[in-house]
């Protein structure tokens, strides 16, 4: 089945308006902004009450996160296990009996860390370039070459395009390549020079320079990463910190039909792009909202040890109790069993089952309604 075909011009790149002259509501722009730093500041302020060692695993999760997201809206599937290993590696954190990690998985972990902990460094088309090369190590994009580490060249249109092939849904098409060299350049000294002293908010910004980039599409492939993770640099400029709490690409991925729209939208928007920020901003908020909940069970797990660190556990048993705390209140289904916490550590079924029966009556478990030979076992939270 052919892919759609394309909206049909005039793009916003056609528009008089781009991209000096882009406009927007300032009342419903201002409404979506507010409620995303509320939500910024909620999830600051509950980290800096986490310590070290919890901020350290919140960061890895983060960027874990980010790859297997920003990969996904691509339609590619990545092996959590090697984004993990390589997301460790990276961040100096340990990783004993890690798997090794994909050369593609290490590139793109690689760009994101340097989009957020080399934010204040400038976004030149150099390191954009390099960003992307590093997402194709070998120089192909599944069975065809690509240019990597350069802008695009050739007559062909590039269009932008979302769903399985075949049944692909065009939403834009992005200026043609020979125009790229001075529309980079046009993008990147408005994206540089004034992003101290630019009156626009950190948030603002980072949603127009995901859109002019994502507009212009530069190179043959890669670009909705790159894009992102551009928009992960400006969002960590924001942030003034290299410490990375919240993924902004796995809750696009999460709304990736929402996403689609909202750039198809502004195609269309004769220069007002009003739909995109307030959608945007509204990810942003919902992102830092779902990072705040990670949070929030981290200091569960705090506050849960804060009040039960006296009683005495064996290894085996504080494996149980880490594994049941890190899944929540709700999250561990079905309750700890016999079976579970023998898998978990490695113990025979007796030794698993006198474990739980210890941690019962240290009152840190308690049976689930039902018992017998199947009994299963929650925390008790407080």
């Amino acid at each position: 089945m052919p892919s759609s075909p394309t909206i049909g011009g005039p793009y916003l790149w056609e528009h008089p308006a781009w991209p000096d002259g882009l406009a927007w509501s300032a009342g419903l722009v201002t409404a979506a902004l507010t409620a995303a730093h509320h939500a910024r500041g909620r999830l600051l302020a509950k980290a800096s009450l986490v310590g070290m060692a919890d901020r350290a695993a919140l960061e890895a999760v983060a960027y874990e996160d980010e790859a297997l997201g920003t990969a996904q809206i691509e339609g590619e599937r990545l092996d959590r296990d090697s984004v993990r290993s390589s997301v460790a590696r990276q961040l100096g954190l340990d990783r004993a009996g890690a798997p090794a990690s994909a050369r593609n998985v290490d590139g793109l972990v690689a760009v994101l860390l340097d989009a957020t902990r080399n934010a204040a460094a400038p976004a030149t088309l150099e390191r954009l370039c390099g960003w992307q090369a590093a997402l194709f190590p070998t120089g192909f994009s599944g069975p065809h070459r690509i240019a990597v580490g350069a802008l695009r060249t050739g007559p062909e249109p590039m269009r932008v395009v979302s769903g399985a092939w075949g049944r692909s849904v065009v939403h834009f098409e992005a200026p043609p390549s020979d125009a790229l060299p001075e529309q980079m350049s046009r993008f990147l000294a408005w994206l540089e020079p004034a992003r101290d002293a630019s009156s626009e908010d950190a948030f603002v910004r980072a949603g127009l320079a995901h859109l002019r980039l994502v507009t212009l599409h530069p190179f043959d492939d890669g670009n909705g990463r790159v894009t992102r993770a551009l928009t992960d640099l400006v969002l960590a400029r924001a942030d003034a910190t290299p410490t990375r709490l919240w993924s902004l690409s796995a809750q696009i991925e999460q709304e990736r039909a929402q996403y689609y729209a909202a750039l198809q939208s502004a195609q269309r928007g004769a220069g007002d792009v009003t739909d995109w920020l307030v959608w945007f901003l509204g990810c942003v908020a919902r992102a830092l909202g779902r990072a705040e909940s990670g949070v929030d069970d981290v200091l569960t797990r705090v506050r849960f040890w804060a009040q039960h660190g006296h009683v005495a556990c064996n290894t085996r048993q504080r494996k149980i109790l880490d594994r049941m705390l890190e899944a929540g209140p709700d999250g561990f289904i079905g309750g700890m069993t016999t079976r579970k916490a023998a898998a978990l550590t490695g113990a025979s079924r007796a030794t698993a089952q006198r474990d739980l029966a210890e941690l019962v009556a240290a009152g840190l478990l308690r049976q689930l309604p039902g018992g017998g030979r199947s009994a299963a076992y929650e925390v008790v939270w407080g």
